[in-house]
């Protein structure tokens, strides 16, 4: 973690953020809090019929008019960048951007591929959000105090060693599984949160990430798990906290004062600031990772 040494004229006006996924879980909790606080939220969201659901819905839960729909697949990279210049349209600047979309349906046995013919998890996880910050980074610019939060688990804590596979991020010669393929995309956001937090430095954007604990899942949103796999979400949410609990620290990376001048931080659900280990911070290991993502962006 880097504290900036450069002045920045924090004001505590109203902000315009945009959350990805947030048409359910931890993303629309989180919108309901800025919402609630007075800020402009964007909801990100790849369906629209669920996203015009969800804009009601937060809207009628903050009682706030200041809420709008963006439409966006972060697995299409077509739909990223239409939804970037959408909000650089839309408005003077963004304040907040929030990647808490995400791929994990353990219910899928085989690999996937998006439009571009990228892995799935992979792309929705990482290359996407690469690819949204690139584009939205001239609005982020145009914030007096622009603030970039990655999404990553706690599962991570369960793989010490855990390396990216850089030569086959998208398992085309190893055994595809939802799980490893998770958690190396969330390794990945880590590791791009420190990476970006120092190329940005001499700007007055930050970048941090959250390390999200478990969760209380709705399962009604996975139709195609087994019994066996309901069964152990249910066990599982009994030693979960609520997706409003853990909104609050998405709240609280986009909004307080103390943390204006924080950058390339990693935190708890607790707010503590904590390690993602050495070969996440490696900044060799960083330098690899982004010359292998670039790879796979396309630009408008």
């Amino acid at each position: 973690m880097t504290t900036q040494s450069h002045q920045i004229s924090f004001t505590m006006e109203k902000k315009i953020c945009l959350i990805t996924g947030a048409n359910a879980g931890i993303g629309k909790a989180a919108a309901i809090q800025l919402a609630q606080a007075g800020h402009h939220v964007i909801l990100g969201c790849r369906n629209s019929q669920r996203g015009q659901q969800a804009l009601e819905s937060v809207r009628a839960a903050s009682g706030s008019s200041g809420v709008s729909l963006l439409v966006l697949d972060m697995a299409s990279q077509a739909s990223i960048i239409n939804a970037a210049q959408q909000v650089q349209r839309d408005h003077s600047g963004l304040d907040v951007l929030i990647h808490n979309a995400a791929a994990f349906d353990i219910s899928q046995k085989t690999k996937q591929v998006t439009p571009e013919g990228i892995e799935t998890v992979w792309a929705t996880n990482h290359v996407g959000p690469v690819l949204l910050t690139d584009a939205l980074l001239p609005a982020l610019k145009r914030s007096p105090q622009g603030r970039i939060i990655m999404i990553a688990s706690k599962g991570l804590m369960m793989h010490p060693r855990l390396k990216i596979d850089l030569d086959d991020p998208e398992f085309a010669n190893r055994k595809f599984s939802v799980p490893p393929a998770y958690y190396q995309s969330k390794l990945a956001q880590v590791m791009y949160t420190y990476w970006l937090a120092k190329e940005l430095e001499t700007t007055a954007i930050t970048v941090n990430a959250i390390r999200v604990t478990n969760v209380k899942v709705d399962v009604s949103r996975y139709p195609d798990l087994g019994w066996l796999a309901k069964a152990a979400y249910s066990l599982k949410s009994r030693f979960s906290i609520s997706p409003e609990a853990m909104a609050e620290t998405y709240t609280y990376l986009a909004t307080d004062p103390a943390l204006a001048m924080v950058t390339g931080a990693y935190f708890d659900e607790n707010r503590k600031q904590v390690s993602a280990g050495k070969y996440a911070a490696s900044a060799r290991a960083q330098t690899r990772l982004m010359e292998v993502t670039q790879t796979y962006l396309r630009h408008a």
